[in-house]
């Protein structure tokens, strides 16, 4: 009967998991027999594909999800369609993904109002699932919108004139654009000229002279630079309006009558007067003069 050799153990035992160079000693484990890939690659993580937590089903998935391209389908049911494992192990390794920060699902409103989910797939994990990204993980750094400026205030509303006629407006046009030769603060651009046009055509179909206008725009501006030169004219063509002229109805002239022509009985001239009257103007007054 032999003797029992108690050192020696009963049976070949594996190494322990948490202890792999055990098996490199001894010549097992994994050789890789690699090619550099210089298309159609993506580069994953070893946070991922070693990750303690993770079922296989969930890193495989992830490393799938990370080389689609943007806008391919990515919902269970896409999902379900490509491998064999069906919806009920695709979901439950999408919640895995989703608890450890490697998948988000947002709700995003279309221009339409439709209501539609998307799936970000994240090739580092990060602390906040809940900040939206549209391109990659971590969230990109939204550029701060800048304030917008309120833009210039409208200019008041001129007075419009009952006529359009070109010469009125022609010479409204001339008066404004002379303004600055008897102040240089009222320098207007093309675009207040145009604005003011109809309100000095209307003090001009009044009746007032164009250097009565002149004056009304130009005497008694403040001494301070003018900040706004055409919302001041603007104000005092519609302040300082004058009344339109009176109405004065053209009065009936009756045309004085056109007696026929006749021959003086005195000197036979031809004249025009009365049938009553048989003597021209000079031998009436020839007549009257006789004692």
């Amino acid at each position: 009967m032999g003797i029992q050799n108690l050192s020696a153990p009963p049976r070949a035992q594996s190494a322990p998991a948490d202890n792999p160079s055990r098996t490199r000693r001894h010549g097992g484990g994994i050789t890789h027999d690699n090619t550099r890939h210089t298309t159609r690659f993506v580069v994953i993580g070893n946070h991922l594909v070693q990750h303690k937590e993770l079922s296989l089903l969930a890193i495989g998935l992830s490393c799938h999800l990370q080389s689609l391209p943007a806008g391919a389908g990515a919902d269970i049911k896409s999902l379900a369609a490509r491998f064999p494992e069906g919806p009920t192990r695709i979901a439950a390794a999408l919640r895995e993904l989703e608890a450890h920060g490697y998948l988000r699902r947002e709700r995003h409103r279309t221009q339409t109002g439709r209501i539609v989910t998307r799936t970000v797939s994240c090739n580092q994990p990060h602390a906040s699932r809940r900040e939206p990204a549209d391109t990659g993980c971590p969230p990109a750094k939204r550029t701060p919108t800048p304030p917008r400026r309120p833009g210039p205030k409208a200019l008041p509303a001129v007075p419009r004139p009952s006529s359009t006629a070109p010469a009125l407006l022609q010479t409204a046009l001339d008066l404004l654009a002379d303004l600055r030769r008897r102040d240089a603060r009222l320098l207007l651009s093309a675009t207040d000229t145009a604005h003011l046009v109809p309100g000095v055509a209307a003090w001009l179909e009044r009746g007032v002279a164009p250097s009565a206008v002149r004056h009304a725009l130009t005497t008694g501006l403040p001494d301070e630079p003018l900040r706004r030169p055409a919302a001041l004219l603007a104000h005092r063509l519609t302040d300082r309006l004058p009344p339109p002229p009176p109405f004065r109805t053209q009065s009936a002239v009756v045309p004085p009558p056109r007696h026929p022509l006749q021959n003086c009985e005195g000197c036979d001239r031809g004249f025009r007067a009365p049938e009553t009257e048989s003597h021209c103007r000079d031998c009436r007054a020839a007549v009257a003069s006789l004692p």
